[in-house]
């Protein structure tokens, strides 16, 4: 069977995961919003807005702001647009037009209003198969694959053949892939991280060591641990690489957005001002709204996100919730 896989989404993580595959696939689908994008990968074989050093054999590109053609065209896709933004892109989509697909989330993120992970959400808004759904997640910055450089990836779902599938997909040169069941842990675990390190981005924005942030670091992952407990309760190894990995490198990278947005909000931007200066999007804000919500329903004590919901969402001064959060430590 010759199958046809899709990436939906136009951003640098939808970019490097098209490099990705390309890598396996003789051609590619691919859906993107932005008429400038469309028009450079159509053009150049480059997205002048994401990663624009990475350059695409145009002959072998299919791509289409037209989101019903690119998922009719296809028997695998590959979601990667801002969980934010994920429902209004499959709003074009006609009845039934997800049925039957292969769907992988390669979306670090929970759809607002909705209060779930994505492959929750497409599982119930779509009547989709729990069978169908996987995840893709990291410790992985679209920049390091855009170089080359050696990736680590999970494939999760709960149907072990279709983790396999996605696996084989992704598998080349400089990305190994390894396979889990722990789809919905994976999804809470990417969603987390990103609030954690916009939580590190304010501490060292307000002026904070790597001392304290080495031990705000390793109380995130503890919270992590008795979230996951919590909403999904399953063996897992919180040391591995989609967890803790993950969880690292957002906190410590220099392509982290989410502790570039935090470091902003430490120095003393406004949210609004923050959101405004940034040309990507920084999940963890959504997220941290999205999980405060979840979290209402668990008895779970998660104070580094109770501090950040309140900087983000209640006004609060960032120095005074860090000083509170000081003395929670040890």
């Amino acid at each position: 069977m010759n199958e046809n896989v899709a990436v939906i989404g136009g951003g640098s993580w939808a970019t490097a995961i098209a490099k990705i595959l390309l890598n396996n696939r003789e051609d590619l689908y691919w859906w993107v919003r932005e008429p400038e994008i469309l028009d450079g990968l159509q053009r150049e074989g480059i997205n002048p807005l994401y990663l624009s050093g990475v350059e695409f054999p145009v002959e072998r590109l299919h791509v289409s702001n037209d989101i019903e053609k690119v998922v009719g065209a296809a028997d695998t896709l590959v979601m990667v647009v801002p969980a934010v933004y994920l429902p209004g892109a499959l709003q074009g989509l006609k009845p039934g037009s997800l049925e039957g697909k292969k769907i992988c989330s390669a979306i670090k993120g929970i759809i607002p209003g909705h209060d779930q992970v994505v492959c929750e959400y497409l599982r119930d808004a779509f009547g989709l198969l729990e069978s169908d759904l996987a995840a893709i997640s990291g410790p992985s910055h679209a920049e390091e694959i855009a170089l080359n450089r050696l990736t680590y990836l999970t494939s999760a779902s709960r149907n072990p053949r279709l983790a396999g599938h996605i696996a084989g997909l992704f598998s080349c040169e400089y990305v190994r892939v390894r396979c889990s069941e722990d789809i919905y842990g994976i999804e809470y675990a990417a969603v987390m991280k990103n609030v954690y390190a916009l939580a590190v981005g304010i501490a060292k924005g307000l002026g904070y060591g790597d001392n304290f942030v080495s031990v705000l670091v390793s109380n995130a992952l503890e919270e992590m641990r008795l979230f996951l407990e919590k909403v999904h309760n399953i063996s897992r190894n919180l040391n591995s690489a989609p967890y803790l990995g993950d969880l690292l490198v957002t906190s410590y990278s220099q392509f982290s957005r989410n502790r570039t947005f935090g470091n902003m909000i430490g120095r003393g931007y406004s949210v609004k001002s923050a959101i405004l200066e940034m040309k990507m999007v920084a999940e963890g804000y959504y997220a941290s709204g999205s999980v405060h919500a979840v979290k209402q329903n668990f008895q779970v004590a998660m104070p580094i996100f109770e501090a950040v919901h309140a900087i983000l969402y209640e006004n609060r001064d960032p120095k005074r919730v860090f000083r509170q959060l000081e003395s929670l430590f040890f």
